[in-house]
């Protein structure tokens, strides 16, 4: 990948379940930059809520959303960010602070995502509000810069193909 004097300001996104914090931290490591899980930017009351197992609303989302911009937009020599993401507009209010952010789009079937969501014990965000994610899900555009990395492999897999695409850019 490249140095961190020139990396890139890159939010791995996703639904829960998608990989965003090991991708994230391990593209991180490679980069030589911080990693934010944009889990930690969360104000306590959108956590108590998604952990109750009740989706975020857009009103709840717009302030997360600005301090996930700020945290790409201020950082000096790369970061790399999880955070959701999942619909465009999401999208465009982070790249309205940080322009030169890289999309990284983990991308996996209802049932690989479950499957991991199941085997997950150690998080917040419950099982049941997949489907909802899923729905609210909106792939990146052509226009958007970013890509698109399907999660059903293995992580080296995975690391090989994010490397390779953000080498490209």
């Amino acid at each position: 990948m490249t140095s961190s004097t020139n990396a890139p300001a890159v939010v791995v996104m996703g639904v829960s379940g998608s990989g965003k914090s090991t991708i994230g931290a391990l593209v991180a490591h490679e980069l030589g930059v911080p990693f934010v899980d944009g889990d930690s930017l969360h104000p306590v009351e959108n956590i108590e809520k998604m952990a109750g197992g009740t989706a975020l609303t857009d009103e709840d989302r717009w302030p997360w959303l600005a301090a996930v911009g700020r945290v790409l937009a201020t950082s000096e020599g790369g970061v790399v960010v999880a955070c959701s993401a999942l619909r465009r507009a999401y999208r465009d209010a982070i790249v309205a602070r940080a322009p030169g952010a890289v999309m990284v789009h983990l991308h996996g079937t209802r049932d690989v995502l479950g499957a991991r969501l199941e085997g997950r014990s150690d998080h917040f965000m419950p099982a049941t509000l997949l489907d909802s994610q899923l729905a609210t899900l909106e792939l990146l555009e052509d226009d958007e810069r970013g890509f698109v990395v399907d999660v059903d492999q293995a992580v080296p897999e995975i690391l090989d193909e994010v490397r390779a695409r953000l080498g490209s850019l």
